[in-house]
């Protein structure tokens, strides 16, 4: 997420984060072109030898306002080639230019021309990270409410939940998280909904899906830094997704940072991140994980 500023132009501000990626090693084997994905601008992430039948869908973090599918390029290649299967890392519309809900209705957008492009729900799977990994989980719920078919799974990285901001972590781990404070996912949720901070609006559960109704979802693997502000909108939405029966995993990396799975390829945390994240979705997109890791030995 992107610090406050209120100095400097958002473009500058965009200019800067755009090289957050540049701490993820750069993954071999991965081929990337762009596309337009029945309207929305994106990135394939395509890993030679990969199954060519299934698909992540992915969505970038920055809170709704910075971030891109550049600068989350290596990052989802990584995921990319240790699952198997290709990407496509959208460039969904961003705050203040486009607000809510302009991003899961993008993401939306772009998962039927998935469909349109002949991949079974059954075979797609969702992905994202900090904002981008709230909209794994926001898309899934206006899919579900426009009667569209549900996707086989959904990966959401260091989740962005709850833009009322009421998780005890956001104090209790103040000092420990380098990245996400207080007044900047305030901000965030401000500029998001275009300067309007009631709570009716912050609970809009396609802006804050840990008010939603979670019932029927596909199964989610929750993915969370132990030294995160937002360690509890990621506990709170697990709570809340097994109390309506779905399928959960949930893994807290300690002592990790928000989205600390960008330094894949580099850090031993973020690569057994991206390996456990393989190991359960693949047999979740109807692949084999001992075959797969067989054969990239």
């Amino acid at each position: 997420m992107p610090g406050k500023n209120p100095d400097l132009p958002i473009e500058d501000v965009r200019r800067l984060f755009e090289h957050w990626g540049d701490v993820t090693a750069e993954p071999r084997g991965v081929d990337y072109s762009e596309v337009d994905a029945g309207g929305v601008s994106a990135l394939w992430a395509i890993p030679k030898g990969g199954a060519s039948d299934r698909v992540l869908q992915a969505t970038h973090g920055g809170g709704y306002v910075v971030g891109s599918p550049y600068s989350h390029r290596k990052l989802f290649g990584h995921i990319a080639k240790v699952v198997g299967v290709p990407v496509l890392i959208i460039d969904y519309r961003r705050a203040p230019e486009h607000l809510h809900p302009a991003p899961v209705e993008d993401a939306v957008r772009s998962y039927q021309w998935l469909l349109a492009e002949g991949f079974q729900p059954e075979k797609i799977g969702l992905i994202g990270d900090s904002a981008g990994g709230a909209l794994a989980v926001t898309t899934l719920l206006l899919l579900r409410e426009r009667g569209l078919p549900l996707p086989a799974a959904s990966v959401p990285l260091s989740p962005w939940t709850d833009l009322l901001v009421t998780g005890p972590s956001v104090v209790s781990n103040h000092e420990k998280d380098h990245f996400v404070k207080r007044h900047v996912v305030d901000h965030l949720s401000s500029v998001y909904l275009g300067d309007d901070g009631t709570s009716v609006a912050r609970r809009d559960p396609l802006a804050s899906p840990l008010y939603a109704d979670l019932a029927g979802l596909p199964p989610l693997y929750v993915q969370v830094g132990g030294d995160e502000t937002l360690l509890d909108d990621a506990a709170r939405l697990v709570d809340a997704a097994r109390a309506a029966g779905v399928e959960v995993r949930y893994d807290v990396y300690p002592e990790q940072q928000h989205v600390f799975h960008f330094l894949a390829g580099s850090a031993p945390e973020a690569n057994q991140a991206v390996q456990d994240i393989a190991q359960w979705l693949r047999p979740r997109l109807g692949l084999s994980w001992e075959e797969h890791r067989i054969a990239a030995e």
